[in-house]
């Protein structure tokens, strides 16, 4: 490799170093102790230990060329390398095209010049096809020499970043080199001749975590497949350990969890991965969570500035942060203020000439802020005028129809304005007004005082708005906060919930979108529609607005619409009851798009399949529970109790168990706080029940504890009538049991754990979401492992590796193609038996690897047949347990089952005769092995076999997956069917033809090569064949006496090697038109099995035992190995 000239003082190095080539401007040198017989002794070791442990040019390579001039004691390092043929690859180079140049120059400073001009070149014109494009490009292009040298991974496997640590080993520390890449996390030490290399794939680790202990004062604990790892002394713990849970969770996403994987290009392909891509999404995605962003959004600029704030009258410190359509502001000095300023609002943009460096951002309804101190002010100032203007642009035929159609004072008019034209087509379907101002309109002349409550509560929010502005623009305080907890007003509920979710801007940005999606949505009739038909009138029955068809058909089509909207998660229970909620207090196109925020945004993978979001939640729940309660922990025995007690709370934000006047207080703290609120009031629940849940003796009474509870959570100020209110009835007939007020509660919970930080909460959502899928995959092996056990010999632990090394293989073709042709990404969906599958292909991998009939000349050709053989439903796929039947007859089978095995593979669907012979003539020279394009195309070539009716009802009825409903009915009926398959009778096999034993009889002569009883094996052979022969032709003569016997008397000779060689060449030599013109011959699998059964050195080589272990572990230390060789 080319390095960057760099100076060396030769004298320092001579200890280190050795002259094994030099010329008046080059020296070759090697490292003393590499190459040299029992490595170098005492100085080989220490220099081993120097080249690991040190960060310098010496630790990469054994071998490096330095340029010198003649009288001078300066020489620059120039070029290192691996080995000696790489070396002396840029020795050649350098003899054959600098070293006559350098002859014409008059000075030294000259030559010097040149070489270090000519080096660079090649170094750029390496670059623009080199992974390194980190920040210190020399010191990384030495990092990924080393990581390809030392671990021996593809070379398609790309490097992040790479760090200087310890790893403990016990209880001692190793010091070396932490690699870190998209598909693996890689430690490579060698101390005083003492090696340590370890290779963890991200997808097996179930647990990261920051640690700290007496001995380790911060570290890095990893968990996988049940074995623990300690990294430390990091020079930036933090750093590494972002970086780490970055890739971790990329790759259990982009394997495990593709239902919720967009098609990100960024993460699609591994190779577009790079520390500092990696760096400014994590900022995006913290941005974006922030702000209530849309997941679009990518955070461009942070600048350190001040913020005027008029209703104090001073500067607050913060951070101005920029993406392509918003301007935001946080305070980073304890005021809790927050502004963002959506680009389309902004009017005008200027700056000050004084020396405060300011810039003034004037927007819609009369409003400027005014950030100062900012750095590069006037550069600034004209990026925001050029995105002004292109957001003008973008916005203007929406802004003018706003000005000319409405005379507007509220954001919600506002909003609705701007979908106005596309609305006229659909105004007769959805509502333009909230259900909860339909069915209970608020009656000003009989105020009560929960009214006069209620009147207060607005008058607080009408100063705030004076104060702090109104609509998406405005000021966010500690004030906001506490007016939040109070409760929203009714009149504001949905104004707000809009503003504060994020909702506003989605639906500013789609002006129309939701009435196209409702019209394109109607009528349609797929499982999804079928499910929210069911759960319509579950949802809030006992309100009279979803006892009324305009309640049910608003909450028909917002639950359509966001079905169409996305598939991916179409419809899951609980939506309905969130969605009918969110129907009682905004617009029908509002609903709507705070739907999209919370299932897309605020709580992402809660509605899908494997609720794998709420899980992960749950996880943080306990986490936090064992922080915060530990007393409660420790009564417990099971934690699992606290996980099926709080899903409900999760997935309806406490809407399922809590009265609805008092649950709508939660929704409010769950729009402003996020997920926090719901951790936080979820703590407070459990604080407030702590001495009857300590008293209880099991869970069942925990449970009746909480129940009770819920019942007697009021909310003495909602203005809501009694006929609606769910807690007021409830708490008279109960009134033994002391009620509590939901704001109250909600303060407290504020204030005993408002200390939460969203970071944390991040942070324990990644650590937990490893687990979490590691365990449903945990679920998924094993019962794959009850399935597959009751049909096949091998025993539990086997078929575990087995499984471990077959998941494995398929996770190689995701890890370095992101787009394979045929396989199909997990799909958690389908039955577990069909979640993974594998191509021919990866069939081939596995067969080399596992097969005892692997070391046969005509592997490949077997691999294929057996792939034919195991993919009945002929879709080019087998599942784990077609694969492990195969498996379990080579190892366990008797010699009848493997010689059945065999017999098959010859025969069709296995065997193509035709396409065989097409291959061979083609390229006679390759001898039998497949390229991977010839033996995809030879798994999907089909036979036209005469079937019964019955066997082609049944392949029409093989249900299809993952596609429209599901039809239960084809699936029982397939696992009847398969339940009850009586085993296959010998005398059910259809025979073998001419070809297809000949081609038989060498399969038997390739798998005896390279045995013990090689020569007694071949002469048995022989005489099998000899022998079935005879019988064929006295049975053709004995059938049809007048036909000639010419074609096979030949072939038919006495027993012995010889022979045999003889007969196979005459079988080969036959053209296939020839062999339809002769009498042809077939043999009955039973004629094979008595004839070969004759031949007790056959027997004894089919029922030789295997040992399936050495077998399974070599496989396993082979496996990536062998993907690095393809």
């Amino acid at each position: 490799m080319w390095l960057t000239p760099e100076e060396v003082l030769l004298k320092n190095a001579l200890k280190l170093w050795l002259m094994e080539r030099s010329n008046d401007y080059f020296v070759l040198q090697r490292r003393r102790g590499y190459g040299e017989e029992g490595g170098g002794g005492l100085t080989g070791l220490l220099v081993g230990t120097l080249d690991s442990v040190l960060d310098s040019t010496a630790k990469v390579a054994p071998f490096r060329i330095l340029h010198q001039t003649p009288d001078s004691q300066v020489y620059w390092s120039i070029a290192c390398g691996a080995n000696r043929e790489e070396i002396t690859k840029h020795w050649d180079w350098l003899e054959q095209n600098i070293m006559k140049t350098l002859t014409v120059f008059d000075s030294n400073e000259d030559i010097t010049n040149f070489v270090q001009g000519k080096i660079r070149g090649l170094i750029a014109e390496e670059g623009k096809h080199s992974f390194a494009k980190e920040d210190d490009p020399e010191k990384f292009r030495e990092a990924l020499l080393k990581f390809e040298k030392c671990f021996g991974l593809p070379e398609q496997e790309k490097l992040v970043t790479y760090y200087s640590c310890s790893y403990w080993k016990g209880r001692v520390p190793c010091q070396g080199w932490l690699y870190l890449s998209t598909n693996f996390l890689s430690f490579y030490s060698f101390l005083l001749g003492s090696e340590i290399k370890l290779i963890i794939s991200w997808d097996e680790v179930s647990k990261l975590e920051k640690t700290s202990n007496v001995i380790l004062t911060e570290s890095i604990h990893l968990c996988s497949q049940g074995e623990n790892h300690y990294f430390s002394m990091f020079l930036h713990i933090n750093q590494t350990y972002l970086l780490m849970e970055q890739l971790a969770n990329y790759a259990i996403r982009r394997l495990f969890d593709k239902e919720t994987f967009d098609n990100d290009p960024f993460l699609d392909d591994p190779l577009q991965i790079t520390k500092r891509g990696l760096e400014n999404r994590a900022h995006s995605e913290q941005f974006n969570a922030f702000f209530r962003l849309p997941k679009e959004e990518t955070l461009k600029e942070v600048h350190e500035c001040l913020l005027w704030i008029p209703f104090s009258h001073f500067n607050t410190h913060g951070k101005m942060c920029i993406s392509e359509n918003y301007i935001c502001f946080a305070s980073q000095d304890g005021s809790l203020c927050s502004v963002i300023i959506p680009l389309r609002e902004v009017l005008g943009i200027e700056k000050t000439n004084d020396s405060s460096k300011s810039v003034i951002i004037s927007i819609k309804g009369k409003t400027a802020f005014r950030f100062s101190e900012v750095k590069d002010f006037e550069q600034l100032v004209g990026k925001f005028k050029f995105k002004c203007g292109a957001a003008s642009t973008q916005h203007y035929d929406i802004s003018t129809e706003v000005a000319i159609g409405f005379d507007s004072t509220g954001p919600s008019d506002n909003l609705e304005a701007r979908s106005v034209t596309c609305q006229k087509e659909c105004s007769k379907t959805v509502n333009t007004e909230a259900l909860m101002r339909v069915f209970h309109p608020q009656n000003l002349e009989t105020l009560n005082s929960k009214m006069l409550k209620e009147k207060m509560k607005e008058q607080s929010w009408n100063i705030l708005f004076a104060e702090c502005g109104r609509g998406v623009s405005m000021f966010r305080t500690k004030r906001t906060q506490d007016l939040v907890v109070r409760g929203i007003p009714e009149t504001l509920r949905g104004e707000l919930w809009m503003l504060f979710s994020g909702a506003v801007n989605d639906m500013a940005t789609n002006p129309g979108y939701y009435a196209e999606v409702v019209e394109q949505s109607l009528g349609t009739c797929n499982l999804a529609t079928e499910e929210i038909e069911r759960d319509l009138r579950r949802s809030l029955p006992e309100h009279p607005a979803f006892q009324s068809d305009t309640g049910i058909s608003a909450l028909r089509r917002v639950l359509t619409a966001y079905a169409f909207r996305n598939p991916k998660i179409g419809y899951c229970q609980a939506m309905n009851i969130l969605t009918s909620v969110l129907l009682l207090y905004a617009k029908e196109e509002e609903a709507f798009w705070l739907l999209v925020a919370v299932c897309e945004r605020m709580l992402p993978d809660y509605f899908n399949r494997r609720i794998i979001g709420a899980l992960v939640d749950q996880a943080v729940f306990e986490e936090l529970i064992r922080d915060h309660l530990p007393q409660l922990t420790e009564h417990m025995t099971d934690m699992t109790f606290f996980s099926s007690v709080s899903l409900s709370w999760f997935l309806t934000l406490f809407i399922s168990v809590l009265p609805i006047e008092s649950a709508v207080n939660v929704v409010d703290c769950f729009f402003y706080d996020g997920i926090k609120a719901i951790l936080q009031l979820g703590l407070a629940i459990l604080d407030y029940n702590l001495d009857k849940l300590l008293a209880c003796k099991d869970d069942a009474e925990a449970m009746t504890a909480l129940n009770r509870f819920f019942d007697n959570v009021t909310n003495k100020d909602s203005p809501l009538p009694s006929s609606v209110q769910q807690g007021s009835n409830v708490h008279d007939e109960k009134s033994s049991h002391i009620s509590v007020d939901i704001t109250d509660l909600i303060r407290e919970s504020n204030e005993k754990y408002g200390n939460i930080r969203y970071e944390d909460i991040h942070s324990m959502r990644c650590g937990n979401r490893l687990y979490v899928i590691q365990t449903l995959e945990g679920t998924t092996k094993q019962n794959v492992l009850r399935v597959v056990s009751q049909d096949v010999k091998l025993r539990l632990h086997e078929l575990d590796e087995l499984y471990v090394i077959f998941k494995k293989e398929l996770f190689f073709s995701y890890y370095w193609c992101s787009n394979y042709p045929v396989l199909k990404h997990h799909d958690p969906s389908l039955p577990y038996l069909e979640q993974y599958q594998i191509d021919c292909q990866q069939f081939r991998v596995l067969y080399h690897l596992l097969s005892p009939w692997a070391h046969s000349a005509n592997r490949d050709s077997l691999a294929l047949w057996t792939f034919r053989l195991l993919d009945e439903n002929s879709d080019c796929l087998i599942n784990f347990k077609e694969f492990s039947s195969a498996i379990d007859i080579m190892y366990n089978g008797s010699f009848t089952e493997k010689l059945k095995l065999l017999f098959k593979l010859h025969i069709p669907p296995g065997y193509l005769f035709s396409a065989y012979i097409d291959v061979k003539s083609q390229d006679p020279s390759k001898g039998d092995e497949l390229s991977k394009e010839e033996l995809l195309h030879f798994s999907q070539l089909h036979v036209s076999m005469p079937a019964n009716e019955k066997e082609a009802k049944s392949v029409r009825n093989i249900p299809e997956k993952g596609k429209g409903k599901v039809d239960i009915q084809a699936y029982l009926s397939q696992w009847q069917d398969e339940l009850f398959k009586k085993e296959e009778n010998i005398k059910d096999l259809p025979r073998m033809n001419q070809s297809q034993f000949s081609q038989f009889s060498k399969t038997l002569y390739n798998l005896f090569h390279g045995d013990p009883e090689e020569e007694s094996l071949y002469q048995a052979i022989a005489v099998v064949t000899s022998l079935l022969l005879r019988m064929e032709e006295v049975g053709r003569k004995l059938h049809s006496p007048v036909s000639s016997a010419k074609g096979c008397s030949s072939t038919v000779c006495a027993s012995g090697g010889p022979s045999t060689v003889k007969t196979e060449s005459h079988l080969e030599e036959k053209d296939p038109s020839s062999l339809k013109k002769e009498p042809q011959w077939s043999f009955a699998f039973e004629q094979i099995l008595a004839s070969l059964l004759n031949e007790p050195a056959l027997v004894r080589f089919f029922e030789k035992p295997i040992d399936v272990k050495a077998k399974v572990e070599n496989a396993k230390t082979s496996q990536l190995r062998s993907r690095t060789r393809m």
